[in-house]
């Protein structure tokens, strides 16, 4: 008895220093990351994009919609929202052939938008990859009639245009070969200590006759590293869904990025507290209340699908872009805006449309947003917004209506922005944030116009707009010098 209690004690003291070894080891390589983390934080706006053979479907199969279905209702879950068996579904790669794609379109119409990075889908839960991969058929070059790497496309736009690039990978879930993403492993240990285990994402309907570990081995890894091998200048890795992922997996993606690109910065979902930067969740603006140790990234649809919804069309406005923009902005983080081309590759007019007057304002006011940080105040003003989930959105829609007392803040070297969306109609716009008293200003601009008489009162910095200021995209950015104290 007392030699069995001696091998658990020696297990778990093993286990133990297996853990802390990984921690010490994750600390210093993601400490050797500062610098690149640094320049992330000042990117300020990307282009998330969901693409794969869900577009076909366009979140409709055999007649019936994501929501009479089941759930999630995001169109890039259709396999498992459907129980589409393995084969039916990779049956669809016949007919991919999206011969209006164009990456060098799709870069330029991302960095007119003022977006700095593109992260695009290389493999989504379905296990189909849109990069040429030698350790997996299903995929754009060997499955599909097209024969086209869109990820090296898009890669090689983003080097010719000067867009940082980055790949999302799906690491615990592959609905092709992932098994069922070790779900009845992981529930045979949960219940012997008595906890619950989450199957969400996991393929239990056509799950493939292989292991997870094998699924790991000659797979997942393998993939990884051929995309770090073939595109040496990705700069971000997004993993996702990672809940079934042990911790020890977690730091096993996270080594083999860093051993072939140490610089490569890896997103929060790789899961176990492994990652580089932090996702507050999908379609989440944070709120005042939360704290981040690390630099984080909002994520957001043009409507309610990541993935192509052929029947969804209640797309963001401007208004709403550029509340999500400034919001996210003002209080430290990254926004990266998702969108989804449809089976043939194309981007909706509306998208198309809406980013180039979202490009046009950020021509004027992006010296409020790129390289920026959190002032002391984030905002002022009576209107009050929260943007929880996807769900919520989708519910309720955007009805906030802004004023011209509403103001976002930033900081950025010397300077302090103030951006406005709505223009006074008095002509006068008063910052009560800047009321003398709580700071010395020195001078006044108006980004795109330039400088313009001002006066502190108690009441606020008060402001006299030129009529100039109508011709601007929409409101305008206060661009202000401080005094010295």
């Amino acid at each position: 008895m007392k030699y069995v209690i001696m091998l658990l004690l020696t297990a778990v003291w093993s286990g133990d220093a297996l853990c802390q070894s990984m921690e010490n080891d994750w600390n210093k390589m993601n400490r050797s990351k500062e610098h690149a983390l640094r320049e992330f934080q000042q990117q300020k706006f990307g282009l998330f994009i969901h693409w794969g053979l869900y577009a076909i479907p366009g979140g409709v199969w055999k007649g019936k919609t994501m929501e009479e279905m089941g759930i999630p209702s995001v169109a890039e879950w259709i396999q498992l929202v459907a129980k589409i068996p393995r084969k039916e579904y990779a049956d669809l790669a016949a007919s991919f052939n999206p011969v209006d794609f164009d990456a060098d379109h799709i870069v330029t119409m991302a960095k007119e938008a003022g977006m700095k990075y593109i992260v695009i889908t290389s493999k989504h839960h379905d296990g189909f990859a849109l990069f040429d991969s030698k350790v997996s058929d299903f995929d754009m070059m060997d499955a599909t009639p097209f024969k086209r790497d869109i990820v090296r496309e898009l890669y090689d736009a983003c080097q010719r245009h000067q867009l940082e690039f980055g790949v999302y990978y799906s690491h615990n879930i592959d609905w092709a070969d992932g098994a069922d993403a070790q779900y009845a492993t992981t529930k045979a240990a949960n219940d012997r200590m008595g906890k619950d285990t989450d199957s969400f994402g996991a393929n239990l309907w056509d799950p493939s006759p292989n292991t997870f570990s094998s699924y790991l081995k000659n797979k997942a890894i393998p993939q990884v590293k051929e995309l770090l091998e073939q595109y040496p200048d990705i700069r971000y890795i997004w993993f996702d869904m990672p809940g079934l992922m042990t911790r020890e997996q977690s730091y096993t993606f996270y080594k083999t990025v860093y051993d072939i690109n140490p610089s490569v910065l890896v997103a929060e979902r790789i899961g176990n507290n492994m990652g580089d930067y932090a996702i507050p969740g999908d379609n989440r603006i944070p709120t005042a209340e939360d704290q981040f140790d690390k630099p984080w990234e909002a994520i957001g649809t043009f409507n309610h699908s990541w993935g192509y919804k052929a029947y969804d069309q209640d797309w963001k406005s401007v208004d709403e872009l550029l509340y999500w923009l400034v919001e996210i902005v003002s209080k430290g983080g990254n926004y990266m805006l998702n969108i989804g081309p449809d089976a043939q590759g194309n981007v909706a007019p509306t998208v198309r449309n809406n980013l180039q007057k979202l490009g046009s304002w950020m021509t004027v006011n992006k010296e409020a947003i790129y390289g920026s940080k959190p002032w002391k105040v984030q905002r002022e003003g009576p209107t009050t917004v929260y943007i929880t989930d996807t769900e919520q959105r989708e519910k309720e829609g955007f009805k906030a209506a802004f004023t011209s007392q509403d103001f976002w803040f930033t900081e950025r070297e010397k300077y302090l922005y103030v951006v406005s969306l709505e223009l006074p109609e008095s002509g006068v716009a008063v910052v009560k944030s800047l009321a003398k008293g709580q700071i010395g200003v020195k001078q006044v601009e108006i980004l795109g116009i330039g400088k313009v008489a001002f006066s502190q009162t108690e009441e606020g910095l008060l402001v006299k707009l030129p009529k100039a200021v109508r011709k601007l995209p929409k409101g305008y950015t206060l661009k202000i010098t401080p005094s010295s104290p």
